[in-house]
């Protein structure tokens, strides 16, 4: 997952705050080694609005900041702006931070290189431009030459490219932009010879991947072209209905066949040309995870919709095409092989009776992926306590070749297919930004892996930092692994300051990444950086992620809160510096923390976090999280969702427990994670929580404008992001900043 913060916009409107007007900022008369400020927050607006739940009568006075568009909606936003950038602009390091962060981010990056066609592409950053630039060429000119730059695109660096798939041929170019950090997407056609785009754009594109027919002209792609409201990220209505289409090139989208459809309005169509070209696959997910899979045969020209060969009609496994031999499909999946296999569907015979198992699931490590390669192989990632491991194996049956010694951290990209010699791949970890290895298999043999480009960040020696892997006892008895990243010399005395993050969540793995936060806070702040794998994640397998999830989600706050007790026990850190930080899914999870254990903390970020554990289902593409979460719609999903939701247990603590300053951040085109989890929350927080006398600590929110969930964010708002993030860190734990 990339970690992706929120920088603090404000959007100025005083003459609008009329709801809002007694907003007042105030500084206390506190010693600076407190740093405490007093707050008068927003006076928001209570309804008297009740929803009944199976018979639970549940107060709603915040549903109108479910409406983006209100006036009074944007007056609440100002008014919580208002008072966020002040207090953060009060740290008197925030320049020396941006400076450093500037100095880490400014090394060159490179993408793994691919093969289309007869080019290689790559992406290349000179540092701190905004969005990297695609870069081609070939073995008769060395020389790469700029292919697609989307810096161009805009002049604030808010439109990316988000997707991209070649033609069979590598002749065309399909590529996906999205605006403002949305999850929609314009693809556009782009000729490899002339360097020119085609004249159409296809429109209203969301969840799709692209594929291409072999005869280089059709072209398949997902869609809600039924969608008549407004689609630009900043809506909050539900996506129903996505249907698949068949594109021709060089046409107008107006012309595109609906070739695929089902009667669910929450399933979501992934297709994929096989390998030989003849079979369409089909495989649509209702939720996050389990999906569906069928399959087309593509002959001659396509004017109607398919009629489809069903596969797996059950939603109760994943299954991800690999590669095909024939009728002889290989698949990826989790179906009786919680850690995975690969599989082998003769689709002359698809009865699962029939399936014949290729790779074996590991007793102890989880078959990440497998990708095809070198004609008669698989490349096989493994994850083996929460590091990647790489090896070869043989396509007819499975047999291991040989290892790849990637060292431990992430392999983070993969490149090659199955017709080619040659493979790349990337290799990173917490001290090691994006080193790129390549093999070169000769004479059908193999060989090791040769780094074929190594990445430097200025002067940062990794010889000077210690990553170290250790493993907590969380409330049941469960051993839970954690990662720490701290200076060589740092000193476990109990007195540093420290950054806990956790996920937790939808089977993602947290595996190692290169973090330029955990080094500048060891630097700066002498503190260490720790990433707990909690329970809910993908890190062993479907077994630990259905420990935390629907009815077990508890076991996600539980293993988070004892590795907060853990770095205390050992003398990491102590609670009056210990900050934590968590995104998305990640965001619920601090937002559940501080409401059941805020006395083991000090500071809080909660970044775009799902928050109405009651309503979420029915906003965007929110639905799709009841394979996680559950739904409030059943009774026993109500009782369990209730008990945790963030936003529905809002308590001023005990005794003179606050909550720890707390930081919630979203963004207004998110159509993921709507910005209305935060702003709920938020009002509910400073109304409960913030008119306590004992509730010094800060309680704010801010909201960025033209950004989304995090993807295809421009460099300069991500360092102005961690800029604000650990200057409000560092301001709120007292923290000394060295030079």
């Amino acid at each position: 997952m990339l970690i992706t913060l929120r920088n603090i916009a404000v959007l100025r409107n005083l003459s609008r705050l009329h709801t809002f007007k007694n907003t007042i900022f105030l500084r206390s008369k506190m010693t600076e080694q407190t740093r405490k400020m007093v707050f008068k927050y927003p006076e928001a607006r209570r309804e008297k609005l009740v929803e009944d739940y199976h018979g639970v009568q549940i107060l709603e006075p915040y549903r109108w900041l479910e409406d983006p568009d209100s006036e009074e909606t944007k007056q609440f936003v100002n008014a919580q702006n208002e008072i966020t950038e002040p207090f953060i602009n009060k740290y008197e390091f925030k320049e020396n931070i941006q400076k450093q962060l500037t100095k880490l981010w400014d090394y060159p990056k490179c993408s793994a290189p691919y093969r289309e066609g007869d080019y290689y592409y790559q992406y290349k950053n000179t540092g701190l431009q905004n969005q990297s630039i695609m870069y081609q060429w070939n073995a008769d000119n060395p020389e790469p030459k700029v292919f697609l730059d989307p810096n161009l695109l805009s002049d604030d660096g808010t439109i990316a490219l988000t997707a991209a798939k070649f033609s069979n041929n590598g002749k065309v170019f399909a590529y996906g932009l999205s605006a403002s950090g949305s999850d929609w997407t314009e693809i556009k056609f782009r000729s490899v010879d002339t360097g020119k785009d085609y004249k159409e754009t296809l429109k209203k594109v969301k969840y799709s991947t692209f594929s291409w027919m072999h005869d280089n002209v059709g072209f398949f792609y997902g869609a809600y072209l039924d969608k008549d409201e407004k689609a630009d990220g900043s809506e909050t209505n539900v996506h129903e209905f996505q249907r698949l289409y068949y594109h021709k090139l060089g046409t107008d989208q107006s012309e595109d066949v609906m070739v695929v459809e089902f009667d669910d309005p929450e399933l979501r169509i992934n297709s994929c040309v096989s390998y030989c070209g003849n079979y369409l696959v089909i495989t649509a997910i209702k939720g996050c995870n389990n999906n569906l899979v069928y399959l087309a045969k593509l002959d001659g020209n396509i004017t109607e919709k398919f009629n489809l060969i069903p596969v797996v009609t059950e939603l109760e496994a994943d299954y991800e095409y690999i590669t095909n031999n024939g009728s002889k499909f290989f698949f990826h999946t989790n179906k009786d092989a919680p850690n995975n296999r690969v599989v082998v569907i003769d689709f002359e015979q698809p009865s699962k009776e029939n399936w014949q198992t290729l790779i074996s699931e590991d007793p102890n490590d989880v078959l990440v992926w497998a990708k095809p390669i070198n004609n008669d192989k698989l490349a096989i990632c493994y994850l083996r306590d929460v590091k990647h491991a790489l090896s070869l194996h043989k396509l007819e049956d499975g047999m291991k070749i040989m290892d790849f010694n990637v060292g431990l951290g992430t392999i983070s990209e993969f490149s090659g297919m199955r017709d080619h010699n040659e493979m790349f791949f990337t290799f990173m970890s917490f001290l090691t930004p994006n080193d790129i290895y390549k093999v070169e298999f000769t004479n059908g043999g193999e060989s090791q892996a040769e780094r074929f480009y190594e990445t430097n960040v200025g002067d940062l020696d990794p010889s000077q930092y210690v990553t170290k892997q250790e493993f907590y006892t969380s409330k049941d008895g469960s051993k839970v692994p954690i990662f720490i990243v701290h200076k060589k010399d740092f000193v476990m005395d109990g007195s540093r300051p420290c950054l806990l993050y956790g996920y937790g969540g939808f089977g993602i793995k947290m595996t190692p990444w290169f973090c330029d936060t955990s080094l500048l806070f060891a630097n700066h702040f002498d503190g260490c950086y720790a990433v707990a794998n909690i329970r809910g994640g993908g890190e062993y397998g479907e077994k630990w992620h259905d420990g935390g999830r629907f009815a077990n989600k508890q076991n996600c706050f539980d293993d988070f809160q004892a590795a907060a007790k853990y770095l205390v026990d050992t003398k990491y850190t102590k609670t009056d510096k210990l900050g934590i930080w968590g995104a998305s899914n990640g965001g619920l999870l601090i937002g559940a923390c501080i409401n059941q254990a805020p006395h083991l903390y000090s500071a809080a970020i909660c970044e775009v976090g799902v928050l109405d554990l009651l309503r979420f289902h029915k906003f965007t593409i929110g639905h799709s999280w009841k394979s996680e979460y559950g739904s409030s719609e059943t009774k026993d999903g109500f009782e369990y969702l209730y008990k945790y939701s963030p936003l529905h247990n809002i308590r001023v603590p005990e005794g003179d427990t606050q909550y720890p300053a707390t930081l919630m951040l979203t963004a207004d085109h998110d159509d993921r994670v709507v910005p209305l989890h935060t702003l709920k929350f938020i009002a509910e927080l400073q109304h409960t929580v913030g008119k306590s006398p004992k509730q010094t600590n800060p309680l704010l929110a801010c909201v960025e404008t033209n950004t989304g969930h995090g993807s295809g964010k421009p460099t300069n708002k991500m360092i102005e992001e961690l800029t604000n993030i650990l200057s409000f860190i560092a301001l709120t734990l007292n923290l000394q900043y060295r030079k």
